[in-house]
């Protein structure tokens, strides 16, 4: 399967309707390049509630998804556990794969899903796509500029008290597969791999300081669950192209804070929006030639009007669709992915010996979207 006939949109079907689905469905479903063609879920009568919410013919299971004609691309919306098994299933069916983020939680099994889908001529792309935001696309154009020079380090951070205080149903997120790495890394990791280049190694220190926790919200409030990752993760990254950078990632804060990504070069400090959003703010400063203890909270910031349609989830998804019907790559590829995973298990290798990691996957450089691109025009 190459790609949609001309004429007509790109034949998309989802697989798993839970939370994660609707912000998808209804960016989806206002693409004219995309038409949403069936859903699947292992409770049909959820698929059958989202259907007739969205005006879709076909639902069922995931088997009746892989097994509709015209779906040309399956969106792989399940948990994180059989991320690789619903993709495989897809591609051997002959359907173009979109999967939520991480693509996979062990290397083997993801480099056999990316080999196997080159075999059988189908793409793999995979989240986060907030990298196609206006918001990362915009830094990234300025960064490209050279608005702050050549990037020397980076530092990121998000910390939290945890989803615990909010989820009505935590304990996953704290289990193997999950913990603020596996689950909020690849949003920072992608980010920075597109604008930086592929990472080299990794150093990283991890803590479980509880080792049980409390749901403290919903039906289940009061009940406690095993912690079995680290809660706390830092993270020391070394970039093929010589940068260097920091990474806090923790479920254990009372500070809550999210969405720090700051770059700085050899011209200036630019941050950039939460890479876990489409949008936000991007400003920059640039250094001065002399400074005192009074000047340092008075550097002027010069802030970038961002560029460009905010929407949400599914813009990966509509990327591919464009890229398959123009034989160009698309952005938020498998590979990708893959090296972004292989980062995070690197990283939890490297904070469980104490050891410096070397990362054996790459990835070739993330390109930037076209000038002017545009989800709401009808191109296919």
């Amino acid at each position: 399967m190459t790609g949609t006939a001309a004429g007509r949109p790109f034949s998309v079907g989802i697989i798993g309707l839970g939370v994660i689905s609707q912000t998808y469905l209804e960016n989806l479903t206002s693409f004219p390049d995309v038409a949403v063609v069936a859903v699947g879920d292992l409770i049909p009568e959820r698929a059958k509630a989202k259907a007739e919410e969205f005006g879709i013919a076909s639902w069922g299971t995931a088997a009746d998804v892989l097994a509709h004609p015209d779906v040309d691309l399956v969106v792989n919306l399940t948990i994180p556990a059989v991320h690789v098994e619903v993709s495989r299933a897809a591609v051997e069916a002959g359907k173009h794969v979109w999967t939520e983020k991480p693509i996979g939680l062990d290397r083997e099994s993801t480099r056999e899903l990316l080999a196997l889908a080159a075999e059988k001529g189908v793409r793999i792309g995979s989240a986060p796509d907030t990298l196609l935001g206006p918001g990362f696309q915009t830094a990234k154009r300025a960064i490209a500029d050279g608005v702050i020079g050549t990037p020397l380090f980076v530092q990121t951070i998000f910390q939290t008290q945890g989803p615990d205080a909010w989820h009505p149903e935590p304990a996953f997120l704290f289990a193997e597969g999950a913990g603020p790495l596996l689950d909020m890394g690849p949003y920072y990791f992608s980010a920075l791999v597109s604008l930086l280049g592929p990472i080299e190694a990794v150093a990283a220190r991890g803590s479980r300081p509880q080792l049980e926790r409390t749901i403290r919200t919903g039906p289940r409030a009061g009940e406690t669950f095993p912690v079995e990752v680290p809660s706390t993760v830092q993270v020391l990254t070394s970039f093929a192209g010589g940068q260097h950078g920091t990474h806090l990632l923790s479920f254990d804060s009372a500070l809550e804070r999210a969405g720090v990504v700051e770059i700085h070069g050899s011209e200036g400090s630019i941050v950039i929006p939460d890479p876990n959003m489409f949008s936000g703010r991007i400003a920059y400063v640039k250094p001065v030639g002399t400074i005192t203890d009074f000047d340092r909270a008075g550097q002027e910031w010069i802030e970038i009007p961002e560029q460009g349609i905010v929407t949400g989830r599914g813009l990966g998804v509509l990327d591919m669709a464009r890229a398959i019907a123009a034989d160009r790559p698309h952005i938020a590829t498998g590979e990708l992915g893959f090296h972004v995973l292989d980062v995070m298990l690197s990283a939890q290798d490297a904070a469980a010996s104490g050891e410096t990691v070397r990362i054996d996957s790459t990835v070739a450089p993330v390109p930037l979207l076209e000038d002017g691109f545009d989800p709401f025009a009808r191109t296919l």
